[in-house]
């Protein structure tokens, strides 16, 4: 997927970016404000997002701390007229992959873009399973997950735990491939079966496992967040 969502609410800036990158092979959506950012990109999967800071209805810091809270990792290039430290320091600490200052040259904000992509892709070699087996376990003591895939059950602590169809071949999926990073598009094909959908739909049902089988879902130890790349899952 290289769809590049462009946040800017000057036209001309906004045009030409597009334009751009469309000739660099990668297609592109525009929003011209901080609502309309936030909405396309919880409700889409982007590679990478270019993300003003002066916007109307909300400005590009509040979009990029929005994002990050609800665990949205896409890629953010902040693009800004301010050259303050301040206004860098503070698109870095809330998660922005990059910083560019206005105006800038085309040639350098491409190859940024290009190298803020092969920082954040995952690795895309077939994922190596665990050997097949009806029974997988995971985690110890009042932790210790048991699941048997043939009578499709979960027990935690010997207690039944109750999960739909997908919740429990995502749970499947993440045990028989230990320690390694998918993105979300690449749950979507593997799990889902489907080539894309709404990044919200993974983080949901991340979010639902983490509930049933983490001490403690904000600070889980099995289903870990990669920044910019997607999820893991720690035996």
């Amino acid at each position: 997927m290289s769809t590049v969502l462009i946040v800017e609410d000057d036209e001309a800036i906004a045009t030409g970016l597009a334009l751009n990158l469309k000739l660099a092979g990668r297609t592109t959506s525009i929003a011209r404000d901080g609502d309309d950012a936030l909405r396309q990109a919880t409700t889409e999967d982007f590679a990478l997002i270019l993300l003003d800071i002066n916007l109307p209805k909300r400005n590009g810091l509040e979009v990029l701390s929005a994002l990050r809270a609800t665990d949205n990792l896409v890629p953010v290039i902040v693009l800004s007229a301010r050259d303050g430290e301040f206004d860098k320091v503070a698109a870095l600490r809330l998660g922005a992959d990059d910083y560019v200052t206005k105006p800038f040259a085309l040639a350098e904000l491409l190859a940024r873009i290009d190298a803020v992509l092969r920082r954040t892709s995952p690795v895309t070699a077939t994922p190596v399973a665990r050997p097949a087996t009806d029974a997988l376990t995971f985690g110890e003591g009042s932790e210790h997950v048991a699941i048997d895939t043939a009578q499709r059950t979960v027990t935690r602590d010997g207690e039944d735990v109750k999960l739909t169809h997908l919740e429990l071949e995502l749970l499947i999926f993440f045990v028989r491939h230990p320690r390694q990073v998918f993105s979300r598009t690449q749950l979507f094909q593997l799990v889902w079966g489907q080539s894309a959908g709404s990044v919200r739909t993974v983080d949901n049902f991340v979010g639902q496992l983490r509930r049933r089988f983490e001490a403690d879902p904000d600070q889980p130890r099995f289903l870990i967040t990669v920044r910019g790349s997607g999820y893991r899952f720690d035996p």
